[in-house]
């Protein structure tokens, strides 16, 4: 079982030998910090002073981790994926909005997703970030406790009732939706939202997935807090369970402003915590359920053996495994292989929009080197067995 990710035949069975050349020329990239640092520099000057660019960036780095520019481009990958049972989750990705009838754009495209995956089995869930419904600097001053203004509270008001439209277009049509969550700053508003629409939508079942970032220490407190409230309430609960995305960010603020990092002292107490929590979920399945997303092949060999020793069946609708596009298919595929739910997220939308997603991909790549590493290996391994 320990070697089931070292399968480098079913992991890309879906890329052809140029699209393999295409990933380790990336990943080769990516592994270099200066190199993602003069990228980087690079690619925003060149689309902010609209440079022919689109169609460079379009036939390499947005090509291997995104869908396409539009919910119909994506499908022949969808379709692709879903041949071998891995499931796509579409996710919209523009970010850094700020503007109001950017925010009813996003919530329009989200409500119109959800239309659209709904009549495919292929979608089994819908997907949203906080900040594509509302400002970021909204959800701080909730989250930090300030004072709202008239215009502010009214601007709240807008942001709740996105929330609630998505939530119940997803109830009405029996969709799974799964929230991202951000920085610590300004989770607390998003984290209370997320609980008022558990405890309205998944009264019979999980419809509603909030996220946990578990690199944040405080995060199994927190769902104890929660599972708590939704005993006494007679609710479910839905997570997504990630590391994190936003550690040095987090480590920055804290530091500048004088409080408690938020962030797990090192890697090992954070793989832990990971660990801690999927456990705790996975004892009290009866009240919740789980979206394991994990890049970890530890974290991915445990939630197996969790559900492999227990009375649940691998096919369980409680219980999923997730990746991103783009990376850990030797995870993805291999666990779709040997039946488990499993989902890739799936980025896509106009090449400069989602330019802000693929840097931080890149970015975060470049501070986790042993998964680049990993990557790095694996592509090696098989092409060299493509050769023999």
């Amino acid at each position: 079982m320990k070697k089931l990710f070292n399968n480098t035949e079913v992991a890309f069975s879906l890329k052809s030998d140029s699209e393999l050349e295409r990933a380790y020329f990336l990943f080769k990239l990516i592994k270099s910090e200066p190199l993602v640092r003069i990228g980087t520099a690079v690619t925003k000057f060149a689309l902010k002073s609209s440079l022919p660019v689109e169609g460079l960036i379009r036939s390499t780095v947005f090509d291997h981790f995104c869908g396409g520019v539009s919910e119909n481009d994506c499908m022949p990958i969808i379709e692709k994926m879903y041949d071998k049972k891995v499931h796509a989750v579409l996710d919209y990705s523009v970010e850094g909005k700020e503007e109001e009838v950017q925010f009813d754009s996003v919530l329009e495209k989200t409500l119109s997703l959800i239309n659209f995956v709904n009549e495919k089995e292929a979608m089994p869930f819908a997907v949203f970030k906080p900040t594509g419904f509302g400002r970021f600097e909204l959800y701080r001053k909730i989250t930090e406790g300030e004072k709202l203004s008239e215009s502010e509270k009214s601007e709240w008001t807008r942001v709740v009732d996105r929330f609630e439209k998505v939530a119940k277009a997803c109830y009405e049509k029996d969709e799974c939706l799964l929230v991202d969550a951000e920085e610590t700053w300004m989770q607390k508003a998003a984290d209370e939202l997320m609980e008022g629409l558990m405890e309205k939508y998944n009264k019979e079942k999980v419809i509603i997935f909030s996220t946990l970032q578990l690199y944040r220490h405080d995060r199994l407190d927190y769902l104890k807090g929660l599972h708590k409230r939704a005993k006494e309430k007679g609710f479910k609960i839905g997570m997504k369970l990630v590391r994190g995305a936003y550690m040095e960010k987090e480590r920055e603020r804290a530091q500048l402003n004088n409080y408690q990092d938020p962030i797990c002292a090192n890697k090992a107490e954070t793989d832990q915590n990971f660990n801690d929590v999927l456990l705790y979920m996975f004892e009290h399945l009866d009240d919740m359920a789980i979206f394991c997303g994990t890049h970890n092949e530890e974290s991915s060999y445990l939630f197996m053996d969790m559900i492999k020793d227990s009375k649940y069946d691998k096919t369980d609708n409680r219980l999923w495994f997730g990746q991103l596009y783009g990376m850990s298919d030797n995870i993805s595929y291999n666990l779709s292989d040997q039946g488990y739910n499993v989902a890739k997220y799936l980025p896509f939308g106009p090449v400069k929009d989602v330019m802000p997603y693929l840097i931080r991909r890149a970015e975060e790549n470049t501070s986790v080197a042993g998964q680049t590493n990993r990557e790095l290996d694996l592509i090696k391994i098989e092409k060299k067995r493509r050769k023999v």
